[in-house]
């Protein structure tokens, strides 16, 4: 997964977590209602990424019945067995449609298979660019408006499109309803952190976030189970329709519930009120500041240590979604049967993926933080060429061992998302991190989000070659699923090379920043 364009958030710092509540429990800087508000915002989360990626574990029966993408053979189910299985591996119709039941009826079907340029044109462009541009001016938005409102509004709106998508019946339809879902995500994050900041104190607030985090890996694992066992249900004869109606009735009702029962809290940033209070003088200094910061940010990012972090964390981010949007297509294409898929898929991630975060956040924080960044460094590489050859066995074994070898991969490949944060926050002066986070997400989403565009013309080049639909779909995920893997593992390790030099230039003009202040 992954990823996924929504990577956990950037805890708060130690020095800050510490200085409030050394000497007493966490848990008395907890009021029970705020604990209620992290519910229901971990619960949106979870809708959101259950709504995301719904498309893609539907994508096959979806294309059939509406009619778009590329075509394959699959086994004809409208017919009795008869025992004997035979392979349907015919690379056009007039092949596929040869093989025959002992009773001279076709084995096999040739249908459309919901691979193709006009799936992943759903899964990444038509989703990933809305989402990300529009997070830009939401983010304006959660600092001058209310901000439960627009929470509520943009989860019953988000889910509204997902119930829709229930009920289209043309691919114009879908990329439409497709589009506006990435709008109304794009609110989730921005409104439910800065919540989350006001609602939790210093000593509290890493933890609140990563609760938070953890909606990541439950929507997407549900997700599977939701889309293979209610698609098998066919209620009234539906099929997938279903599994998109079903996730979007609640959400609806959970912005409502949103919007009637989470108080809207007191802004806590000192900089806000500080501009309240201010006159005129104050507002041009904060715009002095917010310029100068711009250009700090700017310059940051021009150093060759972000310039590849930045590069190796758009291609890991990449790996991550062409397989969360292609692992069903690629089930489907060698015929594991849906329960069998959700079966697995919906606790693999959801396991395996958290524990990789919190494993990632262990070594980054305890083990590696004395050694200095250059460790943090080393603990990317490591990882990443450590986590490819698993994530190449979920091509290669055959079921159930295909799942199993997902469980490492998650767990050792996803040490990347905390730590790579930890080393740009370590890059940039201290006071450009928060911007230089958001730079740093929107750079990884939107690279990494359109390279499953890639998947259509690799794998019909491996068609060209005579190759199946199924063999050539794996041929494309082995390029670009561990393949990308081991190719971030190695930009990562050029940035090694060069990440010393530039921590030090951005200690020191952190220095120069705080002295000329």
């Amino acid at each position: 997964m992954d990823g996924k364009e929504d990577e956990p958030l950037l805890p708060q710092d130690k020095e800050e977590t510490s200085s409030s509540g050394c000497c007493e429990p966490w848990w008395r800087h907890v009021r029970p209602y705020s604990l209620y508000v992290l519910l229901v915002l971990l619960l949106a989360y979870l809708f959101n990424q259950l709504d995301r990626y719904m498309l893609a574990i539907t994508i096959t029966p979806l294309a059939q019945e509406v009619q778009f993408g590329d075509k394959a053979c699959f086994v004809n189910k409208s017919v009795p067995d008869y025992g004997e299985p035979l392979a349907c591996n015919g690379t056009d119709m007039m092949q596929c449609e040869s093989v025959l039941n002992p009773n001279g009826t076709e084995y096999c079907r040739w249908d459309y298979n919901g691979q193709g340029w006009d799936y992943q044109i759903l899964a990444g462009p038509v989703f990933i660019l809305i989402y990300t541009f529009s997070g830009i001016f939401i983010g304006f938005a959660a600092d001058q408006y209310n901000r439960k409102l627009l929470l509520a509004f943009c989860l019953a709106f988000w889910s509204a499109m997902t119930l829709l998508t229930g009920f289209v019946k043309e691919y114009w339809q879908l990329a439409i309803l497709r589009f506006a879902l990435g709008l109304g995500e794009a609110g989730c994050t921005p409104f439910a952190a800065s919540l989350i900041a006001d609602y939790f104190t210093e000593a509290t607030r890493g933890t609140a976030l990563g609760i938070y985090n953890f909606g990541i890996y439950f929507g997407y694992g549900l997700a599977y189970a939701v889309g293979n066992f209610i698609t098998v249900a066919n209620i009234n004869g539906q099929g997938w329709r279903w599994a998109f109606i079903l996730p979007g009735i609640p959400g609806i009702a959970l912005g409502v519930l949103i919007a009637f029962t989470v108080r809207e809290p007191s802004r806590t940033s000192k900089s806000g009120e500080a501009q309240r209070v201010g006159g005129v003088d104050d507002r041009e200094t904060t715009r002095g500041s917010a310029c100068s910061r711009l250009l700090t940010l700017l310059k940051s990012f021009t150093s060759p240590s972000l310039l590849l972090l930045c590069l190796a964390g758009s291609i890991r981010n990449a790996g991550g979604y062409v397989w969360a949007y292609n692992t069903q297509p690629y089930f489907d294409a060698i015929n594991v049967p849906k329960e069998t898929t959700g079966s697995y898929m919906s606790w693999i991630p959801l396991v395996s993926g958290s524990l990789g975060v919190l494993w990632g956040g262990f070594i980054s924080d305890r083990i590696v933080k004395r050694r200095g960044l250059y460790a943090r460094v080393i603990v990317l590489v490591a990882s990443q060429f450590l986590a490819a050859p698993f994530a190449a066995g979920a091509l290669f074994l055959d079921v159930p061992w295909a799942f199993f070898s997902l469980i490492p991969a998650n767990i050792i490949g996803e040490m990347w998302v905390g730590v790579t944060l930890a080393v740009g926050v370590e890059l940039v002066p201290s006071e450009i991190r928060t911007s230089a986070v958001a730079l740093y997400l929107f750079i990884i989403s939107n690279i990494g989000g359109n390279v499953p565009l890639l998947v259509p013309p690799i794998q019909e080049a491996f068609e060209g070659d005579g190759y199946s639909k199924a063999d050539a779909l794996r041929g494309a995920l082995y390029i670009l699923y561990p393949g990308l893997f081991a190719l971030s593992g190695f930009l990562f390790l050029l940035t090694m090379f060069v990440v010393k030099r530039d921590q030090r230039r951005a200690q020191y003009r952190s220095l120069v920043n705080s002295s000329d202040d």
